[in-house]
């Protein structure tokens, strides 16, 4: 279901504010994106997805963090996302969220939802590059910003992609589970 609030009523979005609800709550050139909760498999599969990645992130001397607002550096609060996971250099950060390019951004796809809207969003912002993960069947897409556009990276013949901000190799196994590997290490989730 789609809702368009030309004015929303100030106490329903202090009262939104208030409980916290309003944590993914998204404004896309001054239009408020108002996210439905994601489901256990999809948060499920986001605490596993961020506890594989935090090490990785922090040999790189980069954070992860989840539901963190990136905002456009022109518009601001007028202008800006709640990816699923940003994986981003710490200086980047201030009290709100991210104000500077993320390294990477992860969209895990619910019923609906707008993570396939994103990419001229995401491009503006410098984001070098973005994952789509379907939490229920583990496939992946990568793309990286190339040229002010993503590219999406090609699989190579057995179905391995190459996540290069990370130095990662990532592939859909049975199960299923995302198996992710890097130079001293592999995790499947």
């Amino acid at each position: 279901m789609r809702a368009l609030l030309l004015e929303p009523d100030p106490a329903w979005l202090e009262q939104r504010r208030q409980r916290g609800i309003d944590r993914r709550d998204e404004v896309w050139d001054g239009v408020l994106h108002v996210v439905p909760p994601p489901s256990a498999t999809h948060q499920g599969f986001e605490s596993e997805l961020e506890a594989v990645l935090r090490p990785i992130a922090r040999i790189a001397g980069w954070r992860i963090l989840h539901q963190l607002g990136v905002f456009d550096t022109v518009q601001g609060e007028r202008n800006y996302r709640v990816p699923d996971l940003v994986v981003f250099d710490p200086h980047n950060l201030t009290e709100r969220g991210l104000e500077g390019p993320a390294e990477v951004v992860v969209e895990i796809l619910s019923p609906n939802d707008e993570s396939r809207e994103k990419f001229a969003f995401y491009a503006t912002c410098g984001i070098a590059e973005y994952w789509i993960v379907d939490p229920r069947s583990r496939e992946i897409e990568v793309y990286v910003l190339r040229g002010g556009a993503y590219e999406r990276v090609a699989p190579s013949p057995d179905g391995t992609l190459d996540a290069p901000r990370l130095a990662l190799r990532l592939h859909t196994v049975e199960g299923p589970k995302l198996r992710i590997r890097w130079i001293d290490g592999s995790a499947e989730i």
